[in-house]
Order: structure tokens, then C-alpha cells, then sequence
């Protein structure tokens, strides 16, 4: 699988938000879009998946337009994970869980025992099988957010896209979405675009990073040469030190922010 984004601008009428886009998301990897509040992170997610059309450029998927494929083609190979908001629904988790199985069934199919036991495995590897029972519209924040995160992959996408998974969760749930994510691409192998604007998040689990700032900046490559501390000040208008410590012969990197930039 390798999602490609060519040549992508999108503006609303005179006001150009994004501005020749160019990267490229290949199999079995992590990559973020990392940037601060109003740069445009959501809107160029909504440009790949066709929720908003480019002003100029194109999406591929494996060498073929996106614009071509059907939605339940496009949907087969590719799920979405929306921004964490409290549930109206009174579903209970499990059955939220195997609607992520739609794309693969007709519209009048009735879940089957195999699709249930899928989703008990699935919910399972994310360590969230105590939540099978409970009703969606009684989850906290965290716990719905794994919910939908389970539901994403039990179709075995080839590529998941997160719109902010990891924001207005507390610091333990934080790291629970962004350890499945991270867990979703080794046991699964399945790739993963990751819009956040926490540069942590971005230096602990990508492969490669794409920032962007304000008035059209932007750069793109590996992350530990995207996320410096130079290029923190420059887009996020932050002084900053990246530290690194080990525990239990484990390397962990973290970024420590101290002032705003003058």
C-alpha cells in the first residue's frame, strides 16, 4: 500500500491554506502531520479522503486515483478515526465495534458469531474487552476513542487515517491510543497518518513527519530530523529541549517546552 499526495492546495477563495503538498505514506509505516492549532492539519486530511476537493493536485492510492476508486473500494482499504467526541449513541461497544465491518458486507447483512468473535479479538489485542458490554453514550472520552480506534480495524484496513486521536484525553489515555496505534502497524501491518499537534507524540512513534505552519510553511523526512528543537521555535513559536533517558535498557525521548519564544 503507498498513499500519495501530489501537488495539494486548497484555499477558500482568496485565502490559500495549503499550498503544494507533496509526500508519501508507505506500507508498514507511521508518519504525522504535526503543526500547531489553525494550519490547515484537518482540512488536508479531509482533501485525501475526498470530504473536501484540492483546489489543485491529487491523492493515489497504490498508483490510482482516489477520485477513481468507489467508496466501498476506497473504504477496503482504508478506515478513519474522527476526532474523540462524546457519543450520542446507546450501541454497545461491541456492537460499534463490528459495525466497523460494513465496508465488507451488504448493507442488509446481520452480523454473524465470526464477526463478534473478530471484534472480541480485536478489542482483546487493544486491551479494552471489559468495555464489550457498555453502552457507548457511557464512555469517558479515553474509552470511546479506543472504541472507535477498534472499529477502524477490524475491516484489516490497509491504512488508518487519525484526525488528532490523542486530544482532550487525560495523560493516561493519551498514552493508551498512541501505544494501539503504534501496536496497530507491528501486529497488524497496517500504515498510519497521524494528525496531532503534541511533537512528542510525533518523536516517540513515526517513521517520518510532515510539520506545518503557518503562512503555507512546511517541511517533510525522517522525524528525528523534523522534530528539533530549532524547527520547534520556528512552528510552534516555543523554546524547547529534546530530552532522552532510558529505563530498563528502553530509550524514551520527550520534549520539554520552557518559554514562548520571543
Amino acid at each position: 500500500m503507498k498513499l500519495e499526495v501530489r501537488n495539494g492546495s486548497f484555499g477558500y477563495g482568496d485565502k490559500l491554506i495549503l499550498k503544494d503538498i507533496n509526500f508519501e505514506v508507505g506500507e508498514k509505516t507511521i508518519m504525522t502531520v504535526l503543526g500547531p492549532n489553525g494550519v490547515g492539519k484537518t482540512t488536508m486530511l479531509k482533501c485525501i479522503m475526498g470530504f473536501l476537493k484540492w483546489t489543485k493536485g491529487d491523492n493515489y492510492l497504490d498508483g490510482r486515483r482516489i477520485g477513481s476508486y468507489t467508496d466501498k473500494e476506497f473504504w477496503r482499504k482504508t478506515s478513519y478515526v474522527p476526532q474523540a467526541k462524546r457519543s450520542v449513541f446507546s450501541y454497545r461497544c461491541i456492537d460499534m465495534v463490528v459495525m466497523g465491518l460494513s465496508s465488507r458486507q451488504n448493507f442488509f447483512d446481520t452480523p454473524s458469531k465470526e464477526d463478534y468473535k473478530k471484534a472480541e479479538a480485536v478489542m482483546d489485542m487493544l486491551g479494552i474487552s471489559d468495555l464489550s458490554e457498555k453502552h457507548c453514550n457511557a464512555l469517558s472520552g479515553g474509552e470511546l476513542q479506543m472504541i472507535m480506534i477498534a472499529r477502524a480495524i477490524i475491516s484489516e484496513p490497509e491504512l488508518i487515517i487519525l484526525d488528532e486521536p490523542e486530544s482532550n484525553l487525560d495523560m493516561k489515555n493519551q498514552l493508551r491510543v498512541i501505544d494501539s496505534i503504534v501496536n496497530i502497524t507491528r501486529k497488524m501491518g497496517t500504515s498510519c497518518l497521524i494528525n496531532t499537534h503534541f511533537p512528542d507524540h510525533a518523536l516517540s512513534i513515526s517513521d517520518t513527519t510532515l510539520m506545518l505552519g503557518y503562512n503555507n510553511q512546511l517541511l517533510l523526512g525522517r522525524t528525528e530530523d523534523i522534530v528539533t528543537e530549532e524547527n520547534i521555535q520556528r512552528f510552534f513559536n516555543v523554546c524547547s529541549k529534546i530530552v532522552s533517558f532510558n529505563i530498563s535498557s528502553e530509550e524514551y525521548r520527550t520534549i520539554f517546552p520552557y518559554k514562548v519564544a520571543k
